[in-house]
């Protein structure tokens, strides 16, 4: 069956199959993903690296000077920039199942899951348990690392629920990736267009130095962009502070994407020849 007649059948298939089997295919799916990432384990190389670069590249070479203007010198530093490394790092692993599903569609690997009776979701849905799962893995070594440097956690309730905050916010981002990753042709094309949204985001925001010294124009950049209301909610909930409107907001945007591009990401999945 060619791919063009396999998509409208795929959408039939899709009303067919109950919520029980949807689940269930769901996860024999995350169980392939997760077999795959054993035997390749260089896959999981940016869910482990990463947090450690980045988290004694700023607090080393930036954390003095920055920390000075927190009032505490390097310690400081550490308290404000280990939160929100965690918003960044949902956003880095939300770009990788962008271009890991693109080369799933390249190798082929899209058109046989296409040509079983599962359902499409499924297949999504699968997708992103398993980059949650690195999301997780990669936070944690990002806050051993925090641990290991100075950081010094305070609330532990907080901690949990700062991590999962910012699991909710990055499943939300997964959407937009997977979407990318339908339409680009190739994984490049999703890298590319990933760097372009997530640089302006990253850098334009609270995540690595405190907003106050911004010009104005980027100052209000910084009050709508999602990643400093999740970072500075992490910081509320893990070394305390205020915390209630960054968290609606947070929770707010991650509702919205979930809601726009849940439907489209499936919709061009079904209809992709």
């Amino acid at each position: 069956m060619s791919a063009a007649t396999a998509a409208p059948a795929g959408v039939r298939t899709d009303a067919r199959i109950s919520p029980r089997a949807h689940l269930r295919h769901t996860g024999a799916l995350v169980r392939r993903n997760l077999l795959w990432i054993r035997q390749d384990p260089e896959s999981m190389f940016d869910a482990v690296l990463f947090p450690v670069v980045f988290t004694l590249l700023f607090v080393y070479v930036f954390g003095g000077s920055i920390g000075q203007s927190l009032g505490g010198g390097q310690d400081a530093y550490v308290q404000y920039i280990v939160p929100g490394l965690m918003a960044m790092m949902g956003m880095n692993m939300a770009q990788g199942v962008g271009t890991g599903f693109n080369q799933d569609f390249n190798t082929g690997v899209m058109d046989r899951f296409r040509s079983l009776p599962i359902g499409r979701g499924s297949v999504l849905f699968a997708k992103i348990s398993v980059e949650l799962v690195r999301m997780l893995i990669a936070t944690t070594i990002l806050l051993v690392v925090g641990v290991l440097v100075g950081f010094d956690i305070t609330h532990w309730p907080g901690l949990f629920a700062a991590v999962g905050l910012s699991t909710v916010f990055g499943s939300a981002l997964m959407w937009i990736f997977l979407t990318l990753g339908v339409v680009m042709k190739n994984a490049q094309s999703v890298q590319a267009m990933g760097f372009l949204v997530l640089m302006p985001l990253q850098f334009g925001s609270s995540i690595f130095a405190p907003t106050r010294s911004m010009p104005g124009w980027l100052q209000n950049f910084t009050e709508y962009n999602p990643l400093s209301a999740l970072a500075d909610s992490a910081r509320g909930l893990m070394v305390g502070g205020p915390v209630a409107h960054d968290l609606w907001m947070v929770l707010a945007w991650s509702v919205g994407i979930t809601a726009v591009m849940a439907p489209v990401a499936i919709h061009k999945f079904r209809t992709k020849t």
